[in-house]
């Protein structure tokens, strides 16, 4: 059991760990301490349905599909792969740095309109939670639901620390170096669950 919520808490915080449009977002929101506590807690709820979905439907399609299960243990591994070897590209390639944008205070609605918009349109928030998450959840038979709550604690963590942690981090992610470091911490954790996956 604790197995399982390890690897599910592992995996989502791999894959949400690369600052994208979302967590730039959250980022600058807790710089301007702006509608954190509502920003963070959106992008929370937001993970955790997508992920609930991505098990469920998974469960379905493999109960229904025994063969499914190695069909979907191969999709993760090359996904990982993949998704691992972009991140250490990126942190050979580097050049990247995080500024916070200025600008007036933005109303709760603005702040939930917009994060709305980079988190549900967003096709890769869609691939990494409800596929990605729900391909690898198939792997824990019997403990898909402690699997799912790993992943779902990973999520409020990382957008809590963040948003709360905004203002030790900004004079960090305006350097390139912190992006390498980080874009290699990423695709460490995802060639080793690749390899784990793989391996079992």
């Amino acid at each position: 059991m604790w197995h399982a919520a390890l690897s599910g808490f592992q995996l989502s915080l791999g894959l949400i760990l690369a600052i994208g449009a979302q967590n730039a977002f959250v980022l600058r929101q807790g710089l301007r301490r702006e509608h954190v506590f509502v920003t963070c807690l959106f992008c929370g709820l937001s993970d955790a349905i997508l992920i609930a979905a991505g098990i469920a439907g998974i469960g379905a399609v493999t109960s229904a599909l025994p063969m499914a299960v190695d069909l979907l243990r191969w999709f993760g591994v090359a996904f990982l792969t993949w998704y691992g070897a972009r991140a250490f590209l990126a942190a050979w390639r580097g050049g990247e740095a995080l500024h916070a944008a200025d600008g007036k205070r933005q109303s709760l609605r603005q702040v939930l309109t917009f994060l709305a918009l980079i988190t549900w349109a967003n096709p890769h928030v869609w691939l990494d939670t409800v596929v990605l998450i729900g391909s690898v959840a198939a792997q824990y038979p019997g403990a898909r639901l402690e699997f799912g709550l790993g992943a779902v604690l990973a999520s409020f963590v990382f957008f809590f620390a963040l948003g709360y942690g905004a203002r030790l981090l900004a004079p960090l992610f305006a350097r390139p170096a912190a992006w390498r470091v980080l874009d290699l911490i990423v695709g460490a954790i995802m060639w080793s669950i690749a390899a784990k996956l793989a391996l079992e």
